[in-house]
């Protein structure tokens, strides 16, 4: 009993204390703002979470006091309590940032600048709230001026005066310009293992000399000595140390020597490579992908990282997305060479779960998966997204492309994340342009290339091709309609047709002998019957109609005036290996067709042709691509025609065959008034490269060569015509710029003497 009693007085003895011990919360009966001058007590107060009749929560108020200082208003805030009223009143004393009155900037006598326009850049603005911060940022950015022209030691230092009373402040840069300082010259010591002068041109540091001012950067400058030290790793040398001393000339404190000092160090190769952990892939394709960190070449961070990419991407490939790769470098004391050792963890292989399009607006996601390669359930394969990337950048339909993969609840299932961000399919194009194949001309076209006849009123998202093209100038007018569907019905099957009038007069300058007028249309159908390659039928019909021949023209000539119709079927091959059809880097492209008119078919002229096109793309560094292009005709009459029609005959010279000659010069021509006949056979050959000076501009050299036969007997007999030169290919809105400069090395045919060059110009619409 007296245990009970006991447990019970101290039970009630500890709940006494603990009630004793806690304190009601009071409740907030009155707010008083102190300090403020130009921010009203209002303002304050609407800022503040905590209100009169609320519970005093120290928690709310902190929060109120980091709410007031992100203002920006004050400098400091004190936060006091004091009964009031059976509660508690909240004092809160601010002390205001001065308001900025005015800002000025003395001493300034090199700056080629208003100060209106130095103010702009700085932070600290007239009427803005003083912050010190800004201030040291705002001296920063004028020595950075300064520097541009050369005062890089100039001094910078600025004076507040506080206005007591009125609580605003006056700002003075107070700037010392010093004497401009120039760099007279720059050495370099300690380099053995490269020359002065391929090191200097690393630096964008420059002396001064007749085309530079040789200002000192001290931020440039150091970006250099990085950029030295770099070079250095990436050719072998780790333990490389780089630095520099700035010394003047005790005659002329304005000029300034810099001595970059290098200590090389110890070039390292590499040694063994040893292979650890692979059981799927065998240790040859392995060492088959290491391309930068191979024995007996130089070692360096950056080109361990190039191979260690290397391998992954050939696990990626097969599928093993979830591969760890470990490497560690150690120096062999025998043979003082960097070994390597990769440490591979295979994992499992992963299996697209679902394909998600995001970021297309207009374009319907079907159009999007009918170009990849992967399907839902299979392995990840690398190779097979490239090829998905490269058939959607052949589209023309998007800008960007890039993936990605989202996790699912089965660790080896991976969601594929296809993003693209769309570009400007639709075309209204109204213009002009000039080229030596159909001189001045102006244009109209409108054209969407993601066309959907469903689709009203927009029009776009299925992936087809409606132009509208009319065309008017000196020598050619045309009018073109064309429309094109990739997948019939759903089906992988290409349907299309065109129909077009299209009139040249006769210009001797483009190798025009005549008046040609084609009036005409065409049914095209295809099928790829793999990834790259693709089977295409189309029939043609045409209404031709050639006059205006000279008098003096010989009968081959003459003979081919009147009108006649002609029909004909065409079926083409094309191995189509190209990474971009639009800009090309690697690949090939290869098509043959044959196309056989008259007979059975009907019209006027009974003629067979064949055509043959090759063309090699690879790239030679980063920026360029080598193509090499062949090109062969062939073609002869049959039935009840006994020779080929002019205007289905091959002509070569100018822009688009061999340039340096003048259009259609290359070839047999009338005897008496030497216009081009062309002929039943032809072989063009063209070596071009190109370099990109810019995205929108590319330098290009090239050589061709090739000639154009009378029979298709005398194929490849009396020489080819050749030609070398240069030009520029530039993109533009209204389309492509191409300006080539061609030198012949052979005379043309009806010509005494080897003309000296030639160019060749074109600017119009989608050449």
């Amino acid at each position: 009993m007296r245990k009970i009693v006991f447990i019970g007085m101290l039970i009630c003895l500890v709940t006494g204390l603990c009630l004793a011990q806690e304190k009601p919360a009071k409740i907030v009966t009155a707010i008083e703002i102190r300090g403020n001058r130009s921010i009203s007590t209002n303002t304050i107060i609407s800022k503040l979470k905590t209100r009169i009749g609320s519970y005093y929560q120290e928690n709310i108020i902190t929060e109120d006091l980091k709410r007031l200082y992100l203002l920006g208003f004050f400098s400091d805030i004190k936060i006091d309590t004091e009964d009031y009223k059976d509660g508690l009143k909240i004092i809160l004393t601010v002390v205001e940032r001065p308001l900025i009155e005015r800002i000025s900037l003395s001493g300034i006598k090199r700056l080629n600048i208003t100060q209106e326009k130095i103010k702009e850049s700085l932070k600290s603005k007239e009427n803005q709230y003083l912050d010190y911060p800004n201030l040291n940022d705002d001296v920063i950015t004028l020595k950075k001026m300064y520097e541009k022209i050369g005062y890089s030691q100039v001094r910078i230092d600025y004076k507040v005066d506080i206005d007591e009373k009125t609580n605003k402040a006056k700002v003075e840069f107070i700037i010392d310009e010093g004497k401009r300082i120039t760099i007279k010259n720059i050495l370099i010591e300690g380099n053995a293992n490269f020359s002065d002068r391929k090191l200097s041109r690393l630096l964008k540091t420059k002396r001064a000399w007749l085309f530079n001012a040789g200002v000192l950067k001290e931020e440039v400058l150091k970006e250099d000595i990085e950029r030295i030290k770099s070079f250095y790793q990436r050719n072998g040398f780790a333990d490389v140390e780089v630095n520099y001393i700035l010394k003047t000339d005790p005659k002329r404190p304005s000029l300034i020597y810099i001595n970059i000092n290098i200590k090389e160090g110890k070039k390292y190769l590499v040694g063994d490579i040893s292979i650890k952990g692979n059981q799927n892939i065998s240790q040859k394709d392995i060492l088959a992908r290491l391309s930068e960190c191979l024995p007996g070449k130089v070692f360096s961070q950056e080109a361990l990282k190039q191979d260690i990419a290397n391998i992954q991407g050939l696990y990626f490939d097969h599928g093993y997305i979830f591969v760890q790769l470990q490497e560690t470098t150690s120096l062999n004391p025998t043979t003082e060479r960097i070994d390597i050792a990769y440490n591979i963890i295979e994992n499992e292989v992963a299996y697209v779960e679902r394909i998600k399009i995001r970021g297309n607006i207009k374009t319907k996601d079907l159009v999007i998966r009918r170009e990849l390669r992967l399907k839902p359930g299979d392995r990840f394969d690398g190779e097979k997204l490239r090829r998905s990337k490269e058939r959607l950048q052949n589209l023309g339909f998007f800008e960007e492309i890039s993936y990605d993969i989202e996790d699912t609840p089965v660790k080896n299932k991976k969601d594929l994340v296809v993003n693209v961000k769309e570009a400007r399919t639709g075309v209204f194009s109204i213009g002009g342009g000039y080229s030596t194949v159909d001189e001045f001309v102006g244009f109209i076209e409108i054209e969407q290339k993601n066309f959907d006849w469903k689709n009203f009123p927009y029009f776009t998202g299925g992936g087809q091709d409606l132009k509208l093209h009319a065309s008017s100038g000196t020598v050619s007018s045309g009018f073109e309609l064309s429309f094109t569907e990739p997948w019939l019905f759903d089906y992988p099957i290409l349907f299309g047709f065109d129909g077009y009038r299209r009139r040249h007069e006769r210009e001797s300058d483009v190798g025009y002998g005549y008046n040609e007028e084609i009036t005409g249309g065409d049914l095209r159908l295809g099928k790829e019957l793999s990834e790259y390659v693709r089977l295409d039928l189309m029939y043609r019909f045409d209404v031709i109609k050639i006059s205006n021949i000279t008098e003096e023209a010989t009968s081959d000539l003459k003979k081919e005036e009147g009108k006649n119709n002609i029909s004909s079927i065409e079926t083409s091959l094309t191995y189509d290996s190209r990474d971009n059809v639009f800009d090309p880097k690697k690949g090939n492209l290869i098509r043959t067709s044959i196309e056989v008119a008259g007979g059975p078919i009907g019209a006027d002229k009974d003629f067979y042709k064949f055509f043959l096109r090759y063309s090699h793309y690879f790239p030679i560094f980063t920026k360029s691509a080598l193509e090499f292009r062949t090109r062969i005709g062939l073609a002869d009459a049959y039935g009840g025609s006994d020779s080929l029609p002019i205007y289905e005959r091959f002509f070569a010279g100018g822009s688009y065959t061999i340039r340096g000659y003048e259009e259609r010069a290359i070839g047999p021509i009338d005897s008496v008034s030497e216009d081009p006949l062309g002929g039943n056979s032809m072989f063009i050959g063209n070596l071009e490269y190109t370099y990109a000076l810019f995205d929108f501009l590319k330098l290009a050299v090239f050589a061709d060569t090739g000639n154009v036969w009378n029979k298709l007997d005398d194929f490849g007999s009396g020489g080819l015509k050749s030609s070398f030169g240069f030009g520029f290919r530039l993109k533009t809105p209204i389309g492509p710029i191409m300006l080539d400069y061609g030198i012949p090395l052979n005379k043309a045919p009806g010509e005494e003497d080897k003309s000296r060059g030639r160019f060749h110009f074109s600017m119009s619409h989608g050449f």
